[in-house]
């Protein structure tokens, strides 16, 4: 890719040089990207370099091996949610995780469109749980689009799609509350909205379904290693718990 003209989600920036900055963004055609900003330090882009804004995104680079030279505006900016701290923590953590995960160069158009449906969750829901719930369904989506889906159709022990309950922590296979009898503390929770039912989900399902995705980003993606990682959204979903206490 030697050049590339495209609206991106900033995804993480980071300090380079005495003046400049290195973006990792996300786009609907190129996947994740990164390029070099000039003065993205500077007070008129610190702004807009903000992980979760929308901006247009201009690259380009003389070789494909080179990292590219970019340049920003603004389309929407989430930087005021930043100061309130539910919302600063999701928005860091899915920003975080997508820059941390996601190969460079390899269009992920579903996640794309998933990560900005969260984001404007978080910017208008009235409560926490509208943008959770969105967020937990942007993990599992994570999880399919980078090879590690999870089947939550029918029972490993049954083959059927009935009384569907819990969720297997070593196949990643859903479970049927019958199957699941005796067993049910080894299992993972099934939340019934993750299966397109339920619209409206608890907030003690959407911390289930949390800790369903959070298994699995843990032990297939991260792999246990990245702890700063982890920790962000260790605070993300500390803070959700004590909206529902």
């Amino acid at each position: 890719m030697a050049s590339l003209s495209a609206e991106a989600i900033v995804c993480a920036v980071r300090a380079h040089g005495e003046h400049g900055a290195i973006l990792r963004a996300l786009t609907r055609e190129a996947g994740l990207v990164a390029g070099y900003v000039r003065g993205g330090r500077s007070r008129r882009l610190r702004p807009i370099l903000m992980p979760g804004n929308a901006v247009a995104l201009e690259l380009r680079a003389r070789t494909e091996d080179q990292l590219a030279g970019a340049t920003v505006e603004l389309i929407a900016s989430r930087a005021p949610l930043l100061a309130e701290p539910l919302p600063a923590a999701a928005i860091e953590w899915v920003a975080t995780l997508t820059a941390a995960t996601l190969p460079e160069g390899q269009p992920y158009p579903a996640l794309f469109d998933a990560l900005g449906a969260v984001l404007d969750a978080v910017a208008v829901a009235p409560a926490a749980r509208q943008w959770a719930a969105a967020l937990s369904r942007y993990e599992l989506l994570l999880l399919a689009e980078l090879g590690f889906g999870l089947n939550l159709d029918e029972c490993v022990a049954t083959g059927r799609g009935e009384g569907l309950a819990f969720v297997s922590p070593k196949s990643g296979g859903a479970v049927s509350a019958a199957a699941a009898v005796g067993y049910e503390a080894r299992l993972l929770r099934l939340p019934p909205f993750l299966r397109g039912q339920n619209a409206e989900p608890s907030m003690p399902d959407i911390l289930d379904a949390l800790a369903l995705t959070g298994h699995f980003l843990d032990r297939d993606i991260l792999d246990g290693r990245n702890r700063d990682l982890l920790a962000v959204r260790e605070r993300l979903i500390a803070r959700l718990g004590r909206a529902v206490a």
